[in-house]
């Protein structure tokens, strides 16, 4: 059987100071198709190729995660409180764009994360000019600093559960395609796993610049 190569991150998080996470990128043969059971072989090629390079264990983060920490740290699992309810992380995210043509949609925030996709690509006119998240404006650049504080705000309150079942030496998320996309909640949970281990976890989800500027300095130096 003939394999088409493609090539997948892992994420590892960094205890010491400097950049939070080293972006590792591992060349493995790609399952196609959309069925469950393909995104999981590629999953287990991904992390046999970490295993490879001395890298384990390795935590799936998404809804195709064999592993059921891995599906509930999914963003499409999780919550955020927003003015008292829980939301979805998801939607809560698509509901803070703010397009230059058509503004903002606050009212995805109350669809589930699946809808609430779908509806920010008919609904969303123009450029993406900020994101705007309980009355507060946050910049666009980087690019994966919004999403990524966003997410990290979602666990913290979860943060002595995690640190009992993130025993992991690195994090993968297999939808995520660096040249197409930019978020990724494999690269946040290895994220959030270094502040963690920091302990400026939530530290950063009070100073969203002190977590933006961290970002800053990674890009700067990586």
């Amino acid at each position: 059987m003939r394999y088409v190569v493609a090539v997948r991150p892992i994420f590892i998080p960094r205890a010491a100071h400097g950049p939070l996470v080293e972006e590792l990128p591992l060349q493995i043969n790609w399952h196609g198709g959309f069925a469950v059971s393909q995104k999981q072989k590629n999953i287990e090629a991904l992390h046999l190729k970490a295993c490879e390079h001395g890298i384990q264990p390795v935590l799936e983060i998404s809804t195709k995660s064999p592993n059921e920490v891995g599906r509930r740290l999914s963003a499409f699992s999780l919550k955020i409180e927003v003015y008292g309810a829980m939301k979805s992380l998801e939607s809560v995210y698509q509901s803070s764009k703010v397009f230059a043509n058509s503004g903002q949609h606050e009212q995805l925030m109350d669809l589930d994360p699946y809808q609430a996709k779908k509806e920010v690509r008919r609904l969303g006119s123009g450029p993406i000019t900020a994101f705007r998240f309980l009355d507060q404006e946050f910049p666009t650049e980087p690019m994966n600093a919004f999403y990524d504080w966003l997410y990290i705000r979602a666990i913290v309150p979860h943060e002595q559960w995690l640190r009992k079942n993130l025993h992991f030496a690195a994090y993968s998320d297999i939808e995520f395609t660096p040249s197409k996309s930019v978020n990724c909640q494999g690269r946040a949970v290895a994220e959030f796993h270094a502040l963690s281990m920091r302990g400026e976890a939530t530290k950063c989800v009070h100073d969203f610049d002190m977590f933006r500027r961290m970002l800053l300095y990674a890009q700067r130096n990586g």
